[in-house]
């Protein structure tokens, strides 16, 4: 035995025996009889011993009394309890309980599991007081927005720190007003924040709302960056419980924090019926929703994976991600272009996947709009056409096909391209046959061509962040929720349903471009806005669902079905005898095509801003 437990064990005996004399004490009211004095060192004789051994049994001494906790209270309130019954029963049984008052058997356990306890947190208090007292003076004061679990535990693990000092809490909750946490007191709610902040001249926010819904850490976020402070947030509820982060881990917060979206919940167990065992196929994997859905689709534990994709660089990336972090996953990295039927037939042959996530595309507006309209077309949908037919002929069982918004009455090359992919995977839909599923959202916070890492660029070279118009707006998701409802839909999916996800409220971009300058710590004096006016191809604003269309409702609160328009009076044939012909076709004839098979392609709207303009 370790010494430091010997001294435990030896401190708790100890108490055992002051304890039992004490109870004796205050039943005869400070004043033992002659006659109970006897009786009282025989039957401890026997009680201590018993609770000594309850106590070892117990495991009281395999913990560390400077780290205390409740779990180490209930290990005692059971140890002392079990021994007092047995004591009581062996008394009854020897004929000695005439010598103990029933009293002494009440009070015992209680005055035991107190001193026992309270000497264990009245060390672990001294020893925190002797490691931290002083650094609750240091550190650079910082205000907690927030004052539930998250809060309380991040308080605990500040006061270890020599970084931060928390002078309050700010919580809208009305009865938690005035209270003290942890020594720690709410000081109000959170639009205080601008009088609390100059009082204890607080530069730096915290906000502990992991597990709280997104409109309330936006808000939160929102408060603290208008009141001029540096915001942190703690890890999200879900790395919290997964144990990968600890609350104590504040970072900067992100884009993704200030948009941020409730949860997705997910049918795990049709999940892992669905993919669990069996090989997955995902174009595109290399890219940021395509290696997002490796990832996600990992979680589900499939046999093999195979990623296609045609960047080299994108798939090498990958494999090492993979090889790392899912060694127990098969991975096969086949390099190949969606257009080719032959290199499609060789992979699907060779490792027979059952599910296919089609995420290959082009999808830039501007670049698709001037000198590569017929690639994004080929790309976009006769590769998509191709893809889906050898998958059909391979015994695919579903194909989902990843789509855009920008495929709702388009106004640019790449989103007719895409829809002209919908109406081709579309008319391969049999009733008995593969599973055809398209999947349209908008646009995905930090994916390739996305408006945010430019944004950061343009920041970090000191401005001018440009924006193409003052009203034009976007719908935004982040990457890993997109490729959740994308599994979700797959998994709903019977063959033929067009799925659009629920991307929230749209956003305008020159308030994301405001939001992402002060949370990189500037105002707009120092790195303006300009506009620059609307690009090839471009549209104010996104429809997820064209107007003579209407959504249906799902289990799923985040996906609806689109019931697209009646087919249009054109056979796959005609579309694919005109994508299948020799040599390039110029932009011009690639759009009056298009129009012939698609009315609702439209030219985008006029009304760019005048390109000098800055913000407001």
């Amino acid at each position: 035995m370790h010494y430091r437990n010997l001294l435990a064990l030896m401190h708790d005996v100890a108490a055992a025996i002051l304890v039992w004399m004490a109870a004796y004490w205050l039943r005869f009211n400070l004043e033992i009889p002659p006659m109970y004095i006897d009786g009282m060192l025989k039957t401890m004789m026997l009680a201590v011993p018993i609770q000594a051994v309850a106590f070892w049994r117990f495991g009281l001494y395999r913990g560390i009394w400077r780290y205390a906790s409740v779990s180490d209270l209930q290990r005692i309130l059971l140890a002392v309890s079990l021994a007092i019954s047995v004591v009581a029963a062996l008394l009854f049984m020897s004929g000695l309980q005439n010598l103990v008052p029933r009293t002494v058997l009440i009070l015992d356990p209680l005055l035991l599991v107190l001193a026992m306890g309270g000497s264990r947190f009245a060390y672990r208090a001294w020893k925190e007081h002797e490691l931290y007292g002083e650094m609750r003076l240091r550190g650079e004061p910082v205000l907690v927005l927030g004052a539930g679990d998250a809060a309380v535990n991040l308080i605990k693990e500040l006061a270890r720190s020599e970084e931060w000092r928390v002078v309050g809490l700010l919580d809208d909750d009305p009865d938690k007003s005035d209270r003290v946490i942890n020594g720690v007191r709410v000081l109000g709610p959170l639009d205080s924040i601008n009088t609390w902040s100059r009082k204890f001249n607080v530069g730096h926010a915290i906000v502990a709302l992991p597990s709280a819904a997104a409109r309330i850490r936006r808000h939160a976020v929102e408060t603290a960056t208008r009141a001029g402070l540096t915001v942190l947030t703690v890890p999200s509820f879900e790395d919290l419980l997964s144990g990968k982060v600890t609350v104590s881990q504040v970072r900067r917060v992100e884009l993704d924090d200030l948009l941020g979206r409730d949860p997705v919940e997910l049918d795990s167990e049709g999940l892992h019926t669905l993919l669990g065992g069996g090989h997955v196929m995902v174009t595109g994997a290399g890219g940021s929703i395509g290696s997002e859905l490796c990832r996600q689709i990992a979680r589900f534990k499939p046999s093999r994976i195979i990623f296609f994709e045609l960047n080299e660089f994108s798939l090498y990336r990958l494999e090492q991600e993979f090889r790392q972090h899912f060694p127990a996953i098969e991975i096969v990295c086949a390099i190949g272009d969606v257009k080719n039927t032959v290199r499609l037939a060789r992979v699907m042959s060779e490792h027979k996947p059952s599910v296919v996530f089609h995420a290959a595309a082009y999808k830039h507006v501007p670049l698709m709009e001037t000198d590569n309209a017929w690639e994004a077309v080929l790309n976009n949908a006769l590769g998509s056409y191709r893809l889906a037919a050898t998958a059909a002929a391979h015994g695919v069982c579903k194909l989902v096909l990843i789509s855009t918004d920008k495929a709702v009455n388009p106004t640019n090359v790449m989103g007719a391209s895409k829809r002209l992919a919908e109406i081709l995977c579309q008319s391969l839909q049999k009733a008995d046959d593969m599973q055809i599923i398209v999947v349209r959202f908008g646009n995905v916070l930090g994916s390739a061509g996305s408006v945010v890492p430019k944004f950061r660029e343009q920041i970090a070279a000191g401005g001018p962040v440009t924006v193409t118009h003052p009203e034009i707006t976007r719908f935004f998701m982040s990457i890993p929720e997109a490729a959740q409802l994308v599994l979700q839909a797959g998994l709903m999916g019977r063959g033929g349903e067009i799925f659009v996800l629920d991307m929230g409220e749209p956003v305008r971009i020159v308030d994301l471009a405001r939001n992402m300058i002060r949370l990189s710590g500037f105002s707009e004096d120092d790195i303006k806005i300009v506009f620059t006016g609307l690009r090839a191809g471009e549209k104010l604003y996104e429809e997820l669902l064209a107007d003579d269309e209407r959504t249906l409702k799902t289990p799923h609160r985040k996906l609806r079905i689109a019931a697209a328009r009646p087919s249009y009076p054109v056979r796959a044939a005609e579309i694919l005898d005109w994508l299948t012909q020799a040599g390039p076709v110029e932009d011009d004839a690639v759009r009056a095509r298009l129009r012939n098979w698609m009315p609702e392609y439209t030219e985008p709207p006029q009304g760019a801003a005048d390109t000098n303009a800055a913000a407001p």
